[in-house]
Order: structure tokens, then C-alpha cells, then sequence
């Protein structure tokens, strides 16, 4: 048996870290997935660049492989590749949570990837609210890390995420509303690299664990 376990990070250095600190736990990059905010364009040089990229309006021309969505042979972190997923804007991302966002990791031949991140989050056993906020945080310029972890290393996996410095969930969901915020809507505008910036000002000092 196995447990998804998803954190939100509002660092994107402190998601890889996890991301390779989960890996050298045994869990397999199959079995992991990362879905970071690049609304800054600040991971271009990182990622898959065999396709287009993404336009100032989240589209991306081409879409990214399935290849890229699912992991390299070189760990999770060498098969990152940019899309758009509704609602996220531009993304850098792997795994299977980013694939199944993005319509089984088919990609998108025509246009920009297509899928719902709240129902990949619900299909994995997360809570409307969790999927809600996880999603939001990601529009907002975070970085989430989701696995799929065999029940003897929860623990272990649970300690990982929370010593690189994960955010509180719930905490950042009261946090959300207390602005006006009520749930993830993926026909809302994506964030600009001057709002991420923003906003990532505002938890620069908050950390830690669900």
C-alpha cells in the first residue's frame, strides 16, 4: 500500500531539494511529481527545450512530450518540461500529477495542454479544500511536490518535506480567503511576474508542514 503525499513550496530550490532528498529515500521518480510556477520565466535554461515555448498568455504552441512530463532516466528533475495548465499560467513540471493535469500526459499538438490540476490533486485522495489551496498557491508562483510514497517511508517522506521548509496548507488557505479569496478558478487570469514577486514577499518568512 501507498500514501500520495503533496506539500506546497514557496521556494522553488526548496521543492528540488525535497524532490532529491524523496529519491534518495528509494521512491521512484515514476512515483513523484513536481508543477512549479515559471510566470517569471526564471526556469527556462532547466528544462526539456525539444518544443516551443510558452507566450506571454500561458499558451504553449506545441505542448511538451510525454517523455518530459514523466520523468528522465536521470531522476525526476531531468524530464522537466514547460506547458500551461488552465488556470496555472506558464509551469515547469514532471511526473504524474503534471501528466494527469495535462490529459494523461498526451500533451497537446494544436495548442496549450489541457486538463484540470484540482481534479488531478482530487484523483489522487486530497481534500476539494487541499486540491484548492495547492492549486492557488501554484497560480500564485509556488512549487508543488506530490508522491506517491509505499506506507513504510511516510514518516521518513513527511520529514523530508517538512525540513525543506513546506508550507502549511490550511494556514495558507486562511490566509487566501482572508484577501477575498474562496476557491482555484482556472479561467482566472494567470499571475504576472510582478504579482509572483509580490506575492511571494508576503510568506518569504513562513514555513512548514501540514
Amino acid at each position: 500500500m501507498s500514501k500520495t503525499i503533496t506539500r506546497l513550496f514557496d521556494n522553488y530550490a526548496d521543492a528540488t531539494n525535497a524532490v532529491r532528498e524523496l529519491e534518495n529515500l528509494g521512491i521512484s521518480h515514476d512515483d513523484l511529481s513536481i508543477v512549479a510556477s515559471n510566470a517569471d520565466k526564471s526556469h527556462g535554461e532547466h528544462v526539456d527545450q525539444d518544443h516551443d515555448d510558452v507566450n506571454d498568455h500561458g499558451d504553449v504552441s506545441r505542448g511538451t512530450s510525454t517523455g518530459a512530463l514523466l520523468g528522465g532516466a536521470g531522476g525526476l528533475l531531468a524530464g522537466l518540461g514547460l506547458l500551461a495548465i488552465p488556470g496555472l499560467g506558464p509551469i515547469v513540471a514532471a511526473g504524474w500529477l503534471a501528466a494527469t493535469a495535462a490529459g494523461a500526459g498526451i500533451g497537446a499538438a494544436g495548442g496549450a495542454a489541457t486538463g484540470s490540476i484540482v481534479g488531478a490533486l482530487k484523483n489522487a485522495g486530497h481534500t476539494d479544500e487541499e486540491a484548492h489551496v495547492y492549486s492557488e498557491g501554484v497560480r500564485r508562483g509556488g512549487s508543488l511536490v506530490s508522491a506517491k510514497v509505499p506506507d513504510d517511508l511516510v514518516s521518513e517522506a513527511e520529514a523530508v518535506l517538512q525540513r525543506n521548509k513546506s508550507v502549511d496548507a490550511a494556514t495558507r488557505g486562511q490566509a487566501y480567503r482572508n484577501s477575498g479569496w474562496s476557491s482555484f478558478d482556472e479561467n482566472a487570469p494567470a499571475y504576472t511576474s510582478e504579482q509572483v514577486q509580490r506575492e511571494r514577499g508576503l510568506y518569504g518568512n513562513e514555513t512548514q508542514h501540514i
